[in-house]
């Protein structure tokens, strides 16, 4: 039905099939649930530094036992996550039950990579050890923790076009510097629109593909914090 079920909580009992599975999660599974572990990437559009990430929430007691978990999963990047739009998600439906709620975004581009399942496997096992539901120590790994402190991480297209990257993922990133021009394939000659960095950082995340649109994300910068 070409739903998003990560957009369609809390679901309806009644409506199409991704809304029925998201209803069930909502009303069967999400009730049962003591941790939840949402795998993502950043599919055809975006391509991310590989993390596993727990949000900063008003209860600091289940946001300290989320950092830990993201921990415990040891990514080689940990991030403490903001949501430009939470409306819908499997994050908030979780997190509005007390819900203690892990996510990743390991890579993108519509594909997997050997270090990237190698991250998830590790990954799932080590957060199953540490919150005890599977016996055996912990398997860390270095990590490096990134924060995402406003909505100035995020950049987006405002017109249609060919992207341009002019930084790769994992690069420092200065406040006003091009990460990003978008190229009119409509009118040669045109110059390109240039997608400049709203704070510095590092650069976690980038458009994927050639061709952008309009309101497509183009970059994520993020802050290191250790």
């Amino acid at each position: 039905d070409k739903g998003n079920l990560n957009r369609s909580f809390p679901g309806k009992p009644d409506g199409t099939v991704t809304e029925k599975i998201a209803d069930y999660f909502q009303r069967e599974l999400l009730p049962r649930t003591d941790i939840a572990l949402d795998f993502h990437s950043g599919g055809k559009t975006l391509d991310f530094v590989p993390f596993c990430a727990a949000h900063i929430r008003p209860d600091k007691e289940l946001e300290a036992k989320g950092f830990a978990a993201v921990e415990a999963f040891s990514a080689p990047w940990s991030m403490k996550m903001l949501e430009i739009d939470a409306v819908g998600m499997f994050d908030t439906a979780a997190e509005e039950m007390g819900k203690l709620f892990i996510t990743t975004e390991l890579g993108g581009g519509g594909t997997a990579r050997a270090e990237t399942v190698r991250i998830a496997r590790r990954g799932v096992l080590n957060v199953l050890r540490h919150a005890g539901i599977v016996a055996g120590a912990v398997e860390m790994q270095p990590t490096r923790w990134l924060d995402m402190p406003s909505g100035d991480c995020f950049s987006f297209a405002e017109d249609d076009g060919m992207i341009e990257t002019m930084i790769d993922l994992g690069e420092p990133v200065e406040e006003g510097q091009v990460l990003a021009r978008i190229h009119s394939i409509g009118r040669t000659g045109a110059a390109p629109q240039e997608i400049r960095a709203r704070m510095g950082g590092m650069l976690a995340a980038r458009h994927f593909p050639g061709l952008v649109k309009a309101g497509d994300c183009t970059a994520v910068v993020a802050v290191l914090v250790d």
